[in-house]
Protein backbone atom coordinates (compact mmCIF):
# COMPACT_ATOMS: atom_id res chain seq x y z
CA UNK A 1 0.00 0.00 0.00
CA UNK A 2 2.88 2.34 0.77
CA UNK A 3 4.32 1.78 -2.71
CA UNK A 4 0.94 2.44 -4.30
CA UNK A 5 0.58 5.67 -2.34
CA UNK A 6 4.12 6.73 -3.28
CA UNK A 7 3.14 6.49 -6.96
CA UNK A 8 0.31 8.97 -6.38
CA UNK A 9 2.28 12.26 -6.64
CA UNK A 10 4.00 11.37 -9.96
CA UNK A 11 0.71 10.22 -11.48
CA UNK A 12 -1.01 13.36 -10.23
CA UNK A 13 1.75 15.58 -11.65
CA UNK A 14 1.54 13.83 -15.03
CA UNK A 15 -2.24 14.23 -15.04
CA UNK A 16 -1.96 17.94 -14.27
CA UNK A 17 0.60 18.40 -17.06
CA UNK A 18 -1.68 16.67 -19.57
CA UNK A 19 -4.67 18.69 -18.42
CA UNK A 20 -2.71 21.93 -18.75
CA UNK A 21 -1.52 20.95 -22.22
CA UNK A 22 -5.09 20.13 -23.29
CA UNK A 23 -6.41 23.38 -21.79
CA UNK A 24 -3.85 25.45 -23.71
CA UNK A 25 -4.78 23.86 -27.04
CA UNK A 26 -8.50 24.43 -26.40
CA UNK A 27 -8.23 27.93 -24.93
CA UNK A 28 -6.06 29.28 -27.77
CA UNK A 29 -7.69 27.14 -30.47
CA UNK A 30 -4.34 25.76 -31.62
CA UNK A 31 -4.57 23.65 -34.75
CA UNK A 32 -3.36 20.03 -34.43
CA UNK A 33 -0.57 20.36 -36.99
CA UNK A 34 0.98 23.07 -34.76
CA UNK A 35 0.35 21.55 -31.33
CA UNK A 36 -1.92 18.51 -31.09
CA UNK A 37 -4.07 17.97 -28.02
CA UNK A 38 -3.70 14.74 -26.04
CA UNK A 39 -6.76 13.15 -27.78
CA UNK A 40 -5.12 13.86 -31.17
CA UNK A 41 -2.00 12.01 -30.04
CA UNK A 42 -4.10 9.05 -28.86
CA UNK A 43 -5.92 9.01 -32.22
CA UNK A 44 -2.57 8.97 -34.03
CA UNK A 45 -1.51 5.94 -32.01
CA UNK A 46 -4.87 4.24 -32.72
CA UNK A 47 -4.29 4.75 -36.45
CA UNK A 48 -0.98 2.85 -36.50
CA UNK A 49 -0.55 0.86 -33.30
CA UNK A 50 1.31 -2.07 -34.84
CA UNK A 51 3.60 0.19 -36.85
CA UNK A 52 4.49 2.35 -33.85
CA UNK A 53 5.14 -0.65 -31.61
CA UNK A 54 7.48 -2.17 -34.20
CA UNK A 55 9.44 1.06 -34.39
CA UNK A 56 9.50 1.24 -30.59
CA UNK A 57 10.95 -2.26 -30.39
CA UNK A 58 13.66 -1.34 -32.91
CA UNK A 59 14.65 1.74 -30.91
CA UNK A 60 14.57 -0.26 -27.68
CA UNK A 61 16.90 -2.91 -29.14
CA UNK A 62 19.38 -0.26 -30.28
CA UNK A 63 19.22 1.42 -26.88
CA UNK A 64 19.70 -1.80 -24.91
CA UNK A 65 22.66 -3.01 -26.96
CA UNK A 66 24.37 0.38 -26.96
CA UNK A 67 23.81 0.87 -23.24
CA UNK A 68 25.24 -2.56 -22.48
CA UNK A 69 28.37 -1.67 -24.47
CA UNK A 70 28.58 1.70 -22.69
CA UNK A 71 28.41 0.06 -19.26
CA UNK A 72 31.10 -2.51 -20.09
CA UNK A 73 33.41 0.06 -21.69
CA UNK A 74 32.75 2.67 -18.99
CA UNK A 75 33.53 0.34 -16.09
CA UNK A 76 36.69 -0.94 -17.79
CA UNK A 77 37.85 2.60 -18.58
CA UNK A 78 37.24 3.79 -15.01
CA UNK A 79 39.18 0.87 -13.52
CA UNK A 80 42.11 1.44 -15.88
CA UNK A 81 42.25 5.18 -15.18
CA UNK A 82 42.05 4.83 -11.40
CA UNK A 83 44.75 2.14 -11.40
CA UNK A 84 47.40 4.72 -12.35
CA UNK A 85 47.42 8.39 -11.46
CA UNK A 86 49.78 9.11 -14.35
CA UNK A 87 47.50 7.43 -16.88
CA UNK A 88 44.51 9.33 -15.50
CA UNK A 89 46.26 12.71 -15.83
CA UNK A 90 47.34 11.86 -19.38
CA UNK A 91 44.10 10.37 -20.72
CA UNK A 92 41.33 12.18 -18.86
CA UNK A 93 41.65 15.51 -20.77
CA UNK A 94 41.36 13.57 -24.03
CA UNK A 95 38.19 11.82 -22.83
CA UNK A 96 36.69 15.14 -21.79
CA UNK A 97 37.50 16.59 -25.21
CA UNK A 98 35.85 13.64 -26.96
CA UNK A 99 32.76 13.98 -24.80
CA UNK A 100 32.57 17.73 -25.52
CA UNK A 101 32.16 17.17 -29.27
CA UNK A 102 28.46 17.74 -30.19
CA UNK A 103 27.04 14.29 -30.88
CA UNK A 104 24.63 15.59 -33.51
CA UNK A 105 27.72 16.55 -35.55
CA UNK A 106 29.19 13.06 -35.21
CA UNK A 107 26.02 11.20 -36.24
CA UNK A 108 26.34 11.77 -40.02
CA UNK A 109 30.00 10.71 -39.89
CA UNK A 110 29.04 7.46 -38.18
CA UNK A 111 26.73 6.71 -41.09
CA UNK A 112 29.64 7.29 -43.49
CA UNK A 113 32.01 5.13 -41.45
CA UNK A 114 29.66 2.33 -40.38
CA UNK A 115 27.01 2.48 -43.11
CA UNK A 116 23.26 2.51 -42.77
CA UNK A 117 21.68 0.12 -40.35
CA UNK A 118 21.91 -0.58 -36.64
CA UNK A 119 25.66 -0.16 -36.09
CA UNK A 120 25.90 3.68 -36.15
CA UNK A 121 22.87 4.03 -33.85
CA UNK A 122 24.24 1.53 -31.34
CA UNK A 123 27.61 3.31 -31.43
CA UNK A 124 25.90 6.66 -30.82
CA UNK A 125 24.03 5.21 -27.83
CA UNK A 126 27.27 3.86 -26.38
CA UNK A 127 29.08 7.14 -27.02
CA UNK A 128 26.47 9.20 -25.21
CA UNK A 129 25.99 6.87 -22.22
CA UNK A 130 29.64 5.91 -21.72
CA UNK A 131 31.03 9.13 -20.20
CA UNK A 132 28.65 9.39 -17.20
CA UNK A 133 29.47 5.78 -16.30
CA UNK A 134 33.21 6.54 -16.46
CA UNK A 135 33.01 9.70 -14.34
CA UNK A 136 30.77 8.34 -11.59
CA UNK A 137 32.65 5.04 -11.37
CA UNK A 138 35.95 6.88 -11.05
CA UNK A 139 34.44 9.06 -8.33
CA UNK A 140 33.36 5.97 -6.43
CA UNK A 141 36.66 4.13 -6.82
CA UNK A 142 38.66 7.12 -5.60
CA UNK A 143 36.41 7.96 -2.65
CA UNK A 144 37.40 5.00 -0.47
CA UNK A 145 38.48 6.30 2.98
CA UNK A 146 42.23 6.28 3.47
CA UNK A 147 41.99 4.26 6.68
CA UNK A 148 40.27 1.39 4.84
CA UNK A 149 42.93 1.40 2.14
CA UNK A 150 45.65 1.32 4.78
CA UNK A 151 43.86 -1.53 6.54
CA UNK A 152 43.82 -3.55 3.34
CA UNK A 153 47.51 -2.82 2.83
CA UNK A 154 48.31 -3.90 6.40
CA UNK A 155 46.57 -7.20 5.71
CA UNK A 156 48.89 -7.70 2.70
CA UNK A 157 46.02 -7.54 0.23
CA UNK A 158 47.06 -7.44 -3.40
CA UNK A 159 45.90 -4.63 -5.69
CA UNK A 160 43.31 -6.91 -7.29
CA UNK A 161 42.04 -8.03 -3.87
CA UNK A 162 41.77 -4.42 -2.78
CA UNK A 163 39.73 -3.58 -5.88
CA UNK A 164 37.50 -6.64 -5.63
CA UNK A 165 36.80 -6.61 -1.90
CA UNK A 166 37.02 -2.91 -1.04
CA UNK A 167 37.07 -0.35 -3.85
CA UNK A 168 34.48 -1.89 -6.20
CA UNK A 169 31.85 -2.57 -3.46
CA UNK A 170 32.44 0.94 -2.10
CA UNK A 171 31.97 2.43 -5.58
CA UNK A 172 28.76 0.55 -6.49
CA UNK A 173 26.31 3.28 -5.31
CA UNK A 174 28.18 5.80 -7.45
CA UNK A 175 28.22 3.34 -10.35
CA UNK A 176 24.43 3.08 -10.26
CA UNK A 177 24.19 6.87 -10.19
CA UNK A 178 26.03 6.85 -13.50
CA UNK A 179 23.82 4.06 -14.82
CA UNK A 180 20.66 6.02 -14.03
CA UNK A 181 22.01 9.04 -15.85
CA UNK A 182 23.44 7.00 -18.71
CA UNK A 183 20.29 5.02 -19.45
CA UNK A 184 18.28 8.19 -20.09
CA UNK A 185 21.05 9.55 -22.30
CA UNK A 186 21.07 6.23 -24.13
CA UNK A 187 17.55 6.87 -25.42
CA UNK A 188 18.65 10.33 -26.56
CA UNK A 189 21.62 8.79 -28.34
CA UNK A 190 19.41 6.30 -30.15
CA UNK A 191 17.18 9.09 -31.47
CA UNK A 192 20.16 11.22 -32.52
CA UNK A 193 21.53 8.28 -34.48
CA UNK A 194 18.12 7.60 -36.02
CA UNK A 195 17.78 11.19 -37.16
CA UNK A 196 20.98 10.81 -39.17
CA UNK A 197 20.17 7.54 -40.91
CA UNK A 198 17.12 5.70 -39.66
CA UNK A 199 14.33 4.10 -41.64
CA UNK A 200 12.64 1.78 -39.16
CA UNK A 201 12.60 3.34 -35.71
CA UNK A 202 10.96 6.10 -33.70
CA UNK A 203 13.47 8.74 -34.80
CA UNK A 204 12.55 8.06 -38.40
CA UNK A 205 8.84 8.30 -37.49
CA UNK A 206 9.43 11.76 -35.99
CA UNK A 207 11.38 12.98 -39.04
CA UNK A 208 8.88 11.56 -41.54
CA UNK A 209 5.91 12.91 -39.57
CA UNK A 210 7.45 16.39 -39.53
CA UNK A 211 7.97 16.23 -43.28
CA UNK A 212 4.34 15.22 -43.80
CA UNK A 213 3.01 17.75 -41.24
CA UNK A 214 1.56 14.85 -39.24
CA UNK A 215 2.40 16.40 -35.89
CA UNK A 216 0.12 14.12 -33.82
CA UNK A 217 2.03 11.06 -35.08
CA UNK A 218 5.33 12.73 -34.18
CA UNK A 219 4.00 13.44 -30.67
CA UNK A 220 2.87 9.81 -30.37
CA UNK A 221 6.40 8.68 -31.20
CA UNK A 222 7.87 11.13 -28.67
CA UNK A 223 5.42 9.90 -26.03
CA UNK A 224 6.61 6.32 -26.64
CA UNK A 225 10.22 7.48 -26.28
CA UNK A 226 9.36 9.14 -22.97
CA UNK A 227 7.66 6.01 -21.69
CA UNK A 228 10.65 3.91 -22.75
CA UNK A 229 13.08 6.23 -20.99
CA UNK A 230 11.06 6.23 -17.76
CA UNK A 231 10.74 2.43 -17.76
CA UNK A 232 14.47 1.92 -18.36
CA UNK A 233 15.32 4.41 -15.61
CA UNK A 234 13.10 2.62 -13.10
CA UNK A 235 14.48 -0.74 -14.21
CA UNK A 236 17.96 0.46 -13.22
CA UNK A 237 16.56 1.77 -9.92
CA UNK A 238 14.93 -1.61 -9.25
CA UNK A 239 18.18 -3.41 -10.05
CA UNK A 240 20.02 -1.14 -7.63
CA UNK A 241 17.53 -1.87 -4.87
CA UNK A 242 17.86 -5.61 -5.45
CA UNK A 243 21.66 -5.65 -5.59
CA UNK A 244 22.46 -2.90 -3.07
CA UNK A 245 19.83 -2.95 -0.31
CA UNK A 246 22.51 -1.91 2.20
CA UNK A 247 23.25 1.26 0.22
CA UNK A 248 19.57 2.23 0.23
CA UNK A 249 19.38 1.74 3.98
CA UNK A 250 22.42 3.97 4.50
CA UNK A 251 21.10 6.76 2.27
CA UNK A 252 17.70 6.63 3.93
Amino acid sequence: MRRVLSAGPPVLAAGCALAGWWLVTVAFDIRPFLLPAPPDVVDAFDRLPGYLLRQTWQTFAETAIGFGLAVAAGLATAVLLTASRTVERAVMPLLVAVNAVPKIAVAPLLVVWLGYGTAPKVFMVALLAWFPVVVTTMAGLTSVPLELTELARSLTATRWQTYRKLRIPWALPQVFTGLRLGVTLAVVGAVVGEFAGGDQDLGYVIVASGTNADTPLAFAAMALLSVMSVLLFHLVVLLERLLLPWAREVTC
